[in-house]
């Protein structure tokens, strides 16, 4: 069975180059217009500098700032306000999720708990979603 292709712009933001990496590329392969930031500062610069992101996939635990900071500096600036904002991590805290979404996540998912091609799935249905909304 092959994955429809879909587009749409996206924007990527971990601080592990592989995970960027091959997301990037998952991304890209189904035709995705994909930029990549190891850090909320590039991920924000990004989107300061105009790229006009349908999705932003982030990290909640990177470096000096982490994915909640992220949240709060794009809702501070009005970045990406239609944009599916989804938390991409490793914490299964509930707690966690519940301040994620707080902050304007539309979806939480866990790093172990989802393959790549499911999670390109779940973005494109949720944009799907949207653009008929």
């Amino acid at each position: 069975m092959t994955e429809p292709q879909v587009s749409g712009k996206v924007l990527f933001i971990d601080d592990d180059k592989f995970l960027v990496e091959m997301y990037s590329m998952k991304f890209h392969s189904l035709g995705y217009d994909v930029q990549t930031a190891l850090s909320v500062d590039d991920g924000l610069a990004i989107l300061r500098g105009g790229f006009p992101a349908d999705a932003v996939l982030f990290d909640i635990a990177m470096g000096a700032k982490d994915g909640f900071a992220f949240l709060a500096e794009l809702s501070k600036e009005g970045l990406a306000k239609a944009a599916l904002k989804v938390a991409f991590t490793n914490q299964s805290d509930d707690m966690e999720r519940q301040k994620a979404v707080e902050l304007g996540a539309d979806l939480y998912l866990i790093k172990a708990s989802v393959i790549p091609s499911e999670v390109v799935n779940i973005v494109a249905e949720a944009l799907s979603h949207r653009s008929k909304a």
